[in-house]
């Protein structure tokens, strides 16, 4: 009942959320490996050379995200959203023509900038500044979007390719953002006061304040618990879109069919959103920076699974548990930059952080490719991956005794 009455008290701020972090999907790893196949064999590509351009592709999204991420602190909302949004249409038109290898590298960039970094970087950086003692409930909200639309349009799309060619599904997702998002994120802020622009309160300034004063990037960057925090921030991601980019060599591999593992992502979602849903709570009442260190465990099970057997049931079991730690780690994500550094240079800090995650993601791909190249067999990599989560958790751990 606490859930539903703050939703509905803010209803179209957290639907203007909830929106971007869905429409997001267009620009994600596991949306755009549903066309693995038909874009290599266009373009020629073996699975390293695609991994490969795909990182370059993201690496190069990450460092612009960096300099325009920042912009949301000093620009409205509603334009900076609404540019965006426009933003991802293009993209989408971009993949659609790209006639050679050149067009498609910019195309890759495009949706990676404005899909996975620009659409869920504003969506959580203005829900995390405009709440305070209920942030933890308003990011779990929005963050439902993100296993949405993960489960619905990768659907979508698998369906859509028995009556379109790839190009005409990315035409069709244009459309369909142009026609259905645009609008409504300009009627979900149209009363929408940016009261972070040259004012600031008493609250938000004490809680903004660090070493030097105000937390600012360059306070960020000397700070060692932003190193002891990232690399467990970043593991969900960076496996997760190692698997799901290959997703096609998985079920190869492991003798699944693309239809029932894509099908498995509603597993996925209902553990995501459940698991995001009990978190917002959770780090009202005890931060997200102690619920950091515990959040990969059902992954790491998702993996041992992953690793131990070829029977249908382990998809099933490793996108439910994926989907679990994915869940927590959104609903995080959305609240630890500004319960440890504040709000008043949130746009600033999320646009750092967000850059290494999505440098992450570029690297994901690019390695898991070359490894599958060179023979490594998909059970090696999720040991390999269980190790990387293990550590990071124990990483993190430490970071509870730092202080400033």
């Amino acid at each position: 009942m606490e859930y539903l009455s703050f939703a509905w008290k803010n209803r179209r701020f957290l639907a203007f959320g909830l929106l971007l972090t869905f429409f997001s999907c267009f620009g994600q790893s596991y949306f755009i490996a549903v066309f693995n196949k038909d874009i290599r064999s266009a373009f020629s590509l073996s699975h390293g050379e695609f991994g490969l351009a795909y990182a370059v592709a993201t690496v190069s999204s990450a460092v612009c995200l960096i300099w325009i991420g920042r912009m949301i602190d000093k620009t409205r909302l509603k334009t900076f959203a609404l540019c965006v949004c426009g933003g991802l249409v293009a993209s989408c038109v971009l993949m659609a023509a790209a006639p050679v290898f050149p067009a498609l590298l910019f195309a890759l960039f495009a949706l990676r900038l404005t899909g996975q970094g620009l659409m869920v970087h504003t969506s959580v950086t203005s829900i995390g500044r405009h709440f305070t003692a209920e942030r933890g409930r308003a990011v779990s909200i929005i963050s439902m979007g993100g296993p949405s639309g993960q489960a619905v349009m990768a659907l979508v799309a698998v369906a859509l390719t028995a009556w379109l060619s790839w190009r005409q599904i990315w035409l069709v997702m244009a459309a369909f953002s142009a026609l259905a998002l645009i609008p409504a994120v300009a009627r979900l802020l149209a009363d929408h006061q940016d009261e972070h622009l040259g004012r600031k309160t008493r609250a938000e300034e004490a809680s903004a304040s660090g070493p030097q004063g105000v937390w600012g990037r360059r306070e960020v960057l000397k700070d060692l618990r932003f190193y002891f925090i990232m690399p467990v921030s970043l593991a969900p991601a960076f496996i997760a879109t190692g698997f799901f980019f290959h997703m096609g060599h998985l079920v190869e591999a492991k003798g699944w069919s693309l239809a029932f593992f894509t099908g498995a992502y509603t597993l996925y979602t209902v553990g995501s959103v459940g698991l995001t849903l009990l978190t917002g709570p959770l780090i009202d009442r005890v931060g997200a920076v102690r619920i950091l260190p515990w959040h990969l465990a059902p992954m790491c099970l998702g993996l041992v699974a992953l690793a131990s057997s070829d029977h249908w049931i382990i998809a099933l079991v490793y996108m439910c548990m994926t989907g679990v730690t994915v869940g927590v780690r959104i609903t995080i994500g959305g609240a630890i930059w500004a319960e440890i550094y504040g709000v008043e240079n949130l746009g600033a800090i999320r646009s750092l952080a967000t850059s290494f995650l999505v440098v992450s993601t570029a690297l994901s791909p690019v390695v898991f490719g070359w490894l599958i190249d060179y023979g490594v067999s998909v059970e090696a990599l999720a040991l390999t991956c269980l190790a990387y989560a293990a550590g990071a958790s124990v990483l993190s751990g430490a970071s509870l005794g730092m202080r400033v």
